[in-house]
């Protein structure tokens, strides 16, 4: 019963990531625009600036972990 409900929360391909990466960094610039409107100036545009380079950084660790998954399904299937 859990590994169904866990698997629905696994990301299974690059196209769940990318959609999962889209999401992030809609939600990144909308809290970017909260920033600008908050924090006027440069204080603002830095923090604008750091949403989404924290997307970026998390992106890229999804995509390097779905692509281990898939280079180690492909090596355990050739055993």
């Amino acid at each position: 019963m859990w590994h169904r409900i866990v698997r629905l929360f696994t990301i299974k391909s690059k196209f769940e990531a990318f959609l999962i990466i889209y999401g992030l960094a809609v939600g990144a610039c909308q809290r970017g625009v909260v920033y600008l409107d908050q924090y006027p100036g440069w204080p603002g545009k830095m923090m604008f600036a750091v949403c989404p380079i924290a997307v970026f950084m998390a992106g890229a660790r999804i995509l390097d972990s779905i692509e281990r998954e898939q280079a180690d399904g492909d090596d355990l299937g050739a055993c």
